[in-house]
Order: C-alpha cells, then structure tokens, then sequence
C-alpha cells in the first residue's frame, strides 16, 4: 500500500470559487486524500504546467512529493498518466483531482474519519467527506454509506471490506468529527486499588517497609501525610503474586503519587498489577511496510511506523494541567525490521500505544525544553543506518532489548492472547 499521512484538508489549495483535493487509490480501490499541504503543492505544480502538451514520462511533468512532505519522499505524481509513482519499489497508483465549491465541508476544511480498532483514524474518501457533512447539514442523523459504493479498510495494516448497506453509520455532532468522547470509565478509589492486590497481614514481620524505611511493626511514615478512612496506620499487607510486604498506607500514598490508573507496580520487584497506562497525549500511530532490507536484517523487509502528536494543552494526569505542550519533530518515523520478532515487537507496541505508554509530557533530556512530548522509556530505531546517527541498526540485541522495555510497563505477550 502506498504510504500518505492522514490528511487535514484545511487550507488546501484554493481558487476564488473552489477548493482542490488530490487523491490516491490503494490496491483494492479506496481513494485517500493528500494532506492539505501535499494537496496544495500538487495544484500548484499542477496548475502551473496545465496547457501544456504532456509527454509520457517526461519527468518535466512529474512532481516529486517528498518536496511537500518528507514522509513521502520516495513518491512522484505522473501527471500525464494520472499515476503515483514509488521510486524504490516501482509501484504505482492512479491519482484523481477533485474540485469542491468553497462553500462545501471540503471548501471550509472539513474531514470526516472513521475509528479502526488499533485507535487510528482514517479519512473517507473526498466525495463522501462531502456527503456525511450534507447529512449532517439536513439534520440526519444516521446514514447509509452502502448506495455510494464506496470500501473502507479496517485499519492500517488490515485488507479492506466493504461497510453493508443494512449497517449504517451514526454521525455525532462534535465540532472535530474524530474527537473521543470525554469521561470514560471512572477510575477506581485508591483504597480499593490496594485492597485489590494485597493481603492484610495480622502480625506484621520483622523487616524494613522499603517505602518509608521504618520497621513493618511501627506506623506508616506517611501516617501524617496520608488520609484513609479504611487503612490504619500501623496496617501492614503482602502484594499477591510477589509476596513482598509493606506498609499498606505507604503502598497508598504511593499509588496517590502515580497516574492513579487502577494498576500497582511493587517497589521492590516492579512486578504490575493490574493494566498499566500512562499519561501519552491524544495523537495518531500508522503502520507501513516496504521491502527494502535494515541492515543486519537482510532476510526480511521493513515495518515503518509513524507517530503523529500535535501540539496541545495539558490534562490533570500532567505535570501542569491547563498549560500548553508542545510536541516537537512529528511526526515521527522508526522502523522494525518485518520478520517474526519484529512483528510480535510491533503488535506489543500497538498495545503500549492504546495504553498511553510510548510518549509523555515532561522535560527533554536533549533540549531542556519543560512541558513537552518526550519518549517514555520504550526505545525506539528513528533511523534505518545508525551511522547517521546512531539511532538505527544494525544492532543485535535490539528486539531483546524493546521487549523487555515492554515487559517493565506490563505489555507481555500474554496482552496478546487476551485481545
């Protein structure tokens, strides 16, 4: 499948009476928006060369969409045969021009997209944008995309399959079409979490509590700092499946410092209880494939995944809620090589992406810059040669390395046999 960042279609190129949406077709025929701003770059090399005779590729004609967009960088746009070109792998994909009135939901920059289940959103095509937004315009509030005729893939990595006509599609109304919905479900009480996986021990034994360094059979040292209606102070209680033993008011006081998720992790073994999640920002992961071999992987091709984080402001799980954050240098590319490890590594990274533990807001380690976007303890390869910067491979202990970084935040292979 060729590779084009999801697109938002404000601000593509204009003309005083209509807006242009360029599209490209993937191999089982759904069309899928440039973004605005390769959008707007192909008009305008389009319009410049218009009237022109064309020659069959003459590469006077063709445009190069790595100029536009980075990411794309191994395409060009064959404007005599209307086709998309891959430099590296000779595919090639019909593209399609589209004029739409200034006055219509592409005109103002409206996209709708569609939820697949790895939380990733995928823009329909430019015609039924168009048409959803219609509906919506008319006060309906379910429609039929079957009578279009139109295919919609399942996910970024998954074949395509057509929506039936007897299922049809509810349009909420937010204002960002792909907005989750807020709230969720309520987060457990703090108590109860550490109820939840410890035993309350009678007599308490005769050891240190690691967390306040005071003996199991004295109070808590956070008994003055620490409210609970439930746990005393001198309570004391072993975790269920290492057995280690603590304080049951320091394990809260604990819990109350982290992300307050419902999860526990034992100080002492970092053993998780429960579905760790982190503080990741709202965004986007995409995943494509290409058959050009990372060096020592040479048996096999390469799984590119791009991450996407726009600039937002914090929650109350961040350091400074109600601040902005910024998110500097997305997107952001790394590459796995695409054998059998490599995919059970990018199967467990799309878990740790729905639980929120791949990036956090904090303070880089590179910049010193506060309240922005950094990685979150699960390295990553941004580089296919680590000899451009010594972030790419080859490097043997790699895969090894990922997975047990996986394995700390509680994402095994066993989160895999629960989906």
């Amino acid at each position: 499948m060729a590779m084009a960042p999801s697109p938002s279609l404000a601000q593509v190129y204009t003309s005083p009476v209509a807006v242009a949406v360029w599209e490209w077709q993937d191999g089982l025929g759904t069309w899928h928006p440039y973004s605005a701003a390769v959008c707007s770059y192909i008009e305008q090399q389009f319009v410049q060369q218009k009237g022109q005779r064309f020659g069959l590729g003459s590469l006077a004609h063709s445009i190069p969409l790595g100029q536009a967009d980075p990411l794309l960088a191994p395409y060009i746009i064959d404007l005599p045969s209307w086709t998309q070109f891959r430099q590296d792998t000779g595919t090639m994909r019909a593209v399609r021009r589209h004029l739409f009135p200034q006055h219509s939901a592409l005109g103002q920059g409206v996209i709708w997209e569609w939820l697949s289940d790895d939380g990733s959103w995928t823009a329909y095509e430019a015609s039924v944008c168009d048409y959803l937004e219609q509906q919506v315009a008319r006060g309906n509030q379910l429609v039929d995309l079957a009578p279009l005729g139109a295919s919609f893939p399942s996910g970024p990595t998954s074949s395509p399959g057509s929506i039936p006509a007897t299922v049809p599609i509810q349009m909420p109304k937010p204002s960002r079409v792909q907005q989750a919905l807020a709230g969720g479900t309520p987060r457990p009480e703090p108590e109860q979490v550490i109820k939840n996986y410890t035993e309350e021990l009678k007599t308490a034994p005769d050891e240190d509590c690691i967390i306040c360094m005071e003996k199991l059979s004295m109070a808590s040292g956070y008994s003055d700092v620490t409210d609970s209606r439930t746990i005393g102070p001198v309570a004391v209680g072993r975790l269920a499946k290492c057995s280690h033993t603590f304080h049951l008011l320091c394990l809260l006081a604990m819990y109350c410092n982290g992300n307050k998720d419902g999860s526990l992790q034992c100080p002492s073994c970092k053993t998780i209880y429960g579905e760790k999640t982190g503080t990741q920002p709202q965004g986007k992961m995409e995943v494509f494939r290409f058959q050009v071999s990372l060096p020592g992987h040479e048996d096999c091709g390469t799984i590119l995944i791009v991450y996407t984080i726009p600039h937002g402001i914090q929650g109350p799980e961040h350091p400074n809620p109600g601040k902005p954050f910024t998110a500097r240098g997305f997107p952001r590319q790394c590459y796995l090589p695409d054998s059998v490890q490599g995919r059970k590594v990018l199967e467990l990274l799309k878990v740790a992406w729905k639980r929120r533990l791949i990036f956090t807001v904090g303070t880089s380690s590179t910049t010193g810059e506060t309240d922005t976007v950094v990685w979150n303890e699960i390295h990553h390869k941004t580089e296919m040669d680590r000899n451009v910067t010594g972030h790419g491979y080859p490097d043997p202990n790699y895969l090894q390395n990922v997975l047990a970084e996986l394995a700390a935040q509680g994402v095994t292979e066993d989160c895999l046999e629960q989906q």
